[in-house]
């Protein structure tokens, strides 16, 4: 029992969630819409620009680890130390970045689910369902967070295993080749138009931030990261040798990468039950970012009702699909074309600037001394 105490933090966060959380939870929505964006842009090098997207946030993601091992107190509680009210700012700006960062995953869901769990034509208030559970979540602490990472062990790791054993049989790796075949320029459209897909080290935040880190965390969160990239590389690399030149048209793509299973002629789609088991990581991912936008509203506005911001926030975006669905594909291409240098802005570089907490001041030196 007391060994258990000591992983978590005040807030019941833990490094072994946290890297869960980087392992099973980030990569979801990325084998959305993601592969058929990338062949898109970079044909048989589609691996290449997310490579280069992985990269990036992994010295984010690196920063911020190494910005929370330099001080027993967390990010958050340095933060607050060292900007006093002016924190609030700072919460306030990344409840807007959040709110703006569930655009999409709220967009490419709703798609989703209408094309997967619906024979029929749906009606217009079927997506609602999903708001009732994104309304219980916001209500909840940064501890939820971390449990999402430990349930989702189980929800997303088995079914992601068995689609990618089932989908071998029908790939082709060879459809990768030659390397290095598209231009260069290719790769870097790729990389801009996806950027709001990859907001890995922005969702981390409020993990890290609230993380009383210990030796060898950094370690363990880096490897949970690192392994959930390389799911995802694994994901782009069967999906395209299943596909090829036809991989840019195949949307909701692990809903579609094992459907050429020889057994399943005989006893149907069976892939359904796993693709079905990912969907629900799929909708912690959804509901998180709306999540983390009424937490910092809290902190930034006093507002002590978390139950009245997650009934304004989830009605706003509930209102928001069923209004702006119609407008999906304008939407994509302004946040593909225009988005990457607020996503490099706001979920890059300014988390970076948390390096400066791991600063200390002439006061935490003073107190160092005399501990």
């Amino acid at each position: 029992m007391k060994a258990n105490t000591a992983m978590l933090n005040d807030d019941g966060v833990s490094a072994r969630q946290t890297a869960f959380f980087a392992a099973f939870v980030l990569p979801i929505y990325k084998l959305l819409e993601l592969p058929a964006l990338l062949a898109r842009f970079a044909a048989g090098d589609l691996l290449l620009p997310a490579l280069i997207q992985f990269l990036l946030q992994t010295g984010v993601i690196v920063g911020l680890l190494f910005a929370a091992s330099r001080s027993e107190k967390t990010l958050v509680e340095r933060l607050e130390e060292r900007l006093g009210k002016w924190s609030r700012l700072v919460y306030g700006v990344y409840a807007l970045v959040f709110l703006f960062s569930a655009v999409l995953p709220l967009l490419d869901l709703e798609k989703f689910v209408y094309a997967v769990f619906y024979d029929t034509s749906p009606t217009l208030f079927s997506f609602a369902a999903f708001f009732l559970f994104s309304a219980f979540l916001c209500t909840k602490g940064v501890k939820a967070l971390g449990r999402i990472g430990d349930l989702s062990l189980f929800l997303f790791l088995f079914p992601f295993l068995a689609l990618i054993i089932m989908s071998l049989v029908e790939a082709d790796i060879t459809n990768l080749l030659p390397l290095f075949e598209q231009p260069f320029s290719n790769t870097v459209s790729g990389v801009t138009y996806t950027a709001p897909h990859f907001l890995d080290a922005l969702f981390l935040l409020p993990l890290i931030g609230n993380l009383r880190f210990k030796k060898g965390d950094g370690v363990k969160i880096t490897t949970g990261y690192v392994s959930g990239s390389l799911f995802t590389l694994l994901f782009l690399a069967v999906f395209y040798g299943v596909y090829s030149t036809v991989a840019m048209r195949k949307h909701y793509a692990f809903a579609k990468i094992a459907q050429y299973f020889p057994v399943l002629s005989v006893v149907g789609r069976i892939d359904l039950i796993f693709v079905y088991m990912l969907c629900v990581v799929l909708f912690f991912y959804t509901a998180i970012p709306l999540r983390n936008a009424v937490a910092y509203t809290v902190k930034a506005s006093g507002i002590p009702s978390k139950t009245l911001l997650s009934f304004i926030v989830n009605l706003g975006a509930f209102l928001f699909v069923l209004f702006c669905n119609k407008y999906y594909d304008n939407i994509y291409a302004f946040f593909g074309n225009y988005a990457f240098p607020f996503v490099w802005v706001f979920a890059n570089l300014l988390p970076l600037l948390l390096l400066l907490l791991g600063i200390r001041t002439k006061k935490e030196n003073k107190e160092n001394s005399h501990a």
